[in-house]
């Protein structure tokens, strides 16, 4: 368990390790001086493969940045000075102390200038490649901005002033799942874990129960093993974690999958991605003892882990299991991967009132052990290309972090899709990430005027007007968010001018600079996917698809071509996916149009008032009944035009205020299940014309499987001979609860609904 004199140590640690020794003494190393060099870069006789690159890469650089041509020569054969030695070379041990060495842990590195020598050493997975572009970036002035825009200043001579860094990072796993970052070269320069190392040092990685212990494999003979919820054991769910048989499978294809891959050394013993804890007798028992389920799952853990004393198991702490136990702590080689999905991000941790239980919990976690990897978000999940002013809470989460000893960091990005400004994100958190007190400030106009030229100080300013806004109105900034959902923050109509016209102004800044313009344009599209989007819920004259005159509604032109130009641009830009489920431009752009179908010309309830004898959610009231009569017809996704009744059935009066032929009813459903929505069981027309007795006149049935994937919408239609009406019910069963095959197996399922059309 950790103690106050620890945490002061650790924190002591982390300040301590960024205090470099530089520029000591007076002179320096001339290492070229107008193109030629009699330097020689040296390896070991058995240099290691990190060792040999770190040697090709500086000699690479120095010839890209001066012409200069360095040898490069193994230990044996190095004599004199003017030596730039590389790595555990014999010279170099034989100048370093041997406690220093050993110090530099995997990824700490030496800089150090002794008389005319130049020394780069590092720990023993890749320091001293580490240490060699530390050199390169921070007195030769190269960048790497991003995968393909690299800065090598041309220079005929290259002098380097008197040179003592000893630099270890705080944190030992420091990974960005970004798409920038999983190019090797990128994370090499930029110190990052990549995707690949990953791969070598995990051999699961989360969620990992059902492929541990199939529910494919043994539900059927054996539904004892896996969660009973509701009375009844359900295969989507979680492990019963009390059942022994279950244990014994679980090691057991755990050494079956380990002994396939020696070589790594972190296995994830974890629960699936849903809520569906068991809740039998034994396992709540076992929460009872522990403190809930977050103690039954670490005694599990630590049960395993006793089986491979060689290996890490690691498990979350995540939604149900968030909360630290009580009465039993980690074992020293359980890993807890403790994630903050639920925070806000519109204020850091620290200061956030709305965050108190998510600190709480940390810091209850801490105290129970140091080997906790921090699991955090930072992109907006549910639009990957949408405004997201959450960089000014960067920083401020990863030191409070590292004050609390969390010494190893996953930064949740888009993955491998294309984000809102993803490349300056994974720029900043990696600066972050090896030192959590770099000045991010400059980091950041650094990279601005690198990546976008002339029209960087614009971005910034765009930036900042959005942030500063957000912080104004005191609103949440959720990962699951829509832009409509910050019209009163930092997408107000007005705001959303502003930034048009600061774009208006960047892009004309480097319009003679095609391949910068390309770059503005795309940091671009998030701006205008905002206004899209806002303008699908039609809340101003000029966010608006439409020019409204009466019942004519006619689609602006304007917005059409807009709509073009964005799906242009994002496949031009690579973008597959908007969303994290999927959604590419295309689809988008089918989905736009969908809504642009008003239902008005030939509606008679359009407009019309509307009763709901079922309550909708207040999650997604889409504005109420007047939702169904508005004329405006949902996207093939829930957030905007639909309305969402949850664990309720549907039924809805529209009163057409007179009596009124009528020979035709239709309404539309969405079906969504991996975000719990299904379409009804069968949609039932009645009439009336007194609004008390109702008689039936058509039932539609729902013969879609609940198992069909996808985001679609779907007309149930009725007509019939003309009749006379004045009220038209609409009653829509619903499942209630999703299937058992549906990770929100006995949870209340969703049922929505956009328009009732009468003609």
């Amino acid at each position: 368990m950790l103690t106050l004199r620890s945490n002061v140590v650790a924190i002591l640690l982390l300040t301590l390790r960024f205090a470099a020794v530089s520029s000591a003494g007076q002179g320096g190393l001339e290492i070229v001086r107008n193109g030629k060099s009699d330097y020689t870069i040296v390896v070991p006789r058995n240099a290691t493969a990190v060792e040999q690159r770190a040697a090709s890469e500086l000699k690479r650089y120095l010839k890209e940045i001066s012409g200069a041509q360095l040898p490069v020569v193994s230990d044996s054969q190095a004599v004199g000075e003017r030596l730039i030695l590389i790595g555990a070379t014999q010279p170099t041990r034989r100048m370093v102390r041997r406690t220093l060495l050993d110090s530099l842990e995997e990824d700490g590195f030496l800089i150090q200038t002794s008389g005319k020598n130049l020394l780069i050493c590092g720990g023993s997975r890749k320091g001293t490649l580490y240490g060699v572009y530390t050199l390169l970036e921070d007195y030769c002035g190269c960048r790497k901005y991003s995968t393909v825009v690299e800065v090598v200043p041309p220079s005929p001579s290259v002098t380097l002033p008197v040179l003592s860094l000893f630099r270890i990072p705080f944190f030992r796993l420091r990974e960005i799942h970004y798409l920038t970052a999983m190019d090797r070269g990128y994370s090499d320069w930029h110190k990052l874990h990549s995707l690949a190392d990953q791969q070598e040092d995990w051999g699961m990685w989360v969620h990992t129960f059902d492929r541990l212990v199939p529910a494919r494999e043994y539900f059927a003979a054996h539904p004892e093993y896996f969660a009973l919820q509701g009375g009844r054991r359900i295969p989507s769910g979680q492990l019963c974690l009390s059942n022994p048989d279950v244990f014994q499978l679980l090691t057991r294809r755990l050494r079956e999958l380990s002994d396939r891959q020696p070589a790594a050394h972190y296995w994830s013993v974890s629960q699936n991605d849903n809520f569906n804890a068991c809740q039998c007798n034994g396992c709540v028992a076992l929460n009872e003892k522990f403190g809930g389920s977050s103690g039954t799952m670490v005694d599990f853990v630590n049960r395993v882990a006793v089986k491979f004393p060689e290996k890490t198991i690691s498990t979350l702490a995540y939604q149900y299991t968030r909360s630290a136990p009580n009465g039993v702590q980690p074992a020293p080689n359980v890993n807890i991967m403790f994630c903050s999905i639920e925070c806000n991000r519109s204020v850091p941790i620290p200061e956030d009132t709305r965050s108190a239980s998510f600190r709480k919990d940390m810091e209850d976690w801490t105290r129970l052990t140091d080997n906790i990897l921090l699991w955090d978000y930072v992109v907006q999940f549910r639009n990957l290309v949408s405004p997201f002013p959450n960089l000014r809470v960067l920083q401020p989460n990863i030191q409070y972090f590292a004050r609390h000893n969390v010494r190893m960091m996953f930064q949740q990005g888009c993955g491998a899709n294309v984000g809102e400004f993803g490349e300056l994100r994974t720029y900043l958190i990696a600066k972050l990430l090896w030192n959590p007190d770099v000045n991010l400030d400059s980091v950041m106009n650094d990279f601005l005027r690198g990546y976008y030229g002339p029209a960087g100080k614009i971005l910034r300013r765009y930036i900042d007007t959005m942030h500063d806004a957000l912080a104004k109105s005191a609103k949440n900034l959720d990962i699951y968010g829509y832009p409509y959902d910050a019209i009163e923050s930092y997408l107000t109509p007005d705001l959303i001018g502003l930034y048009s016209s600061l774009f208006d102004e960047a892009e004309r800044a480097v319009q003679n600079q095609p391949e910068v313009l390309e770059r503005v344009r795309n940091a671009r599209l998030p701006l205008e996917f905002a206004i899209l989007d806002i303008s699908l819920h039609d809340p101003t004259p000029g966010l608006s698809y439409f020019d409204k005159s009466g019942r004519t509604w006619t689609v602006r032109p304007s917005m059409l071509a807009r709509l073009d130009a964005f799906v242009a641009q994002a496949k031009k830009a690579g973008i597959e996916r908007l969303e994290e489920s999927g959604t590419s431009p295309d689809e988008y752009r089918l989905s736009v149009g969908r809504l642009l179908r008003v239902s008005v010309e030939g509606n008679i309830a359009f407009g019309k008032p509307v009763t709901l004898l079922t309550g909708a959610s207040e999650k997604y009231p889409a504005g109420g009944g007047a939702a169904l009569t508005n004329g405006l017809h949902g996207p093939s996704d829930y957030h905007c035009n639909w309305l969402g009744f949850e664990g309720e059935h549907c039924e809805a009066v529209v009163d057409l205020q007179e009596a009124t032929t009528i020979r035709a009813i239709r309404t539309t459903f969405l079906q969504m299940w991996y975000a719990w929505i299904w379409l009804p069981l069968r949609v039932e027309f009645s009439t009336s014309l007194d609004g008390r007795s109702y008689s039936a006149l058509a039932t539609v049935p729902n013969v879609v499987p609940d198992t069909t994937a996808g985001s679609f919408v779907k007309a149930f239609d009725a007509t019939f001979a003309p009749m006379k009406a004045r009220y038209v019910k609409v009653t829509a069963p619903s499942r209630l609860v999703c299937p058992d095959w549906h990770i929100g197996a006995g949870q209340k399922s969703w049922i929505f609904l956009d328009e009732i059309v009468v003609e």
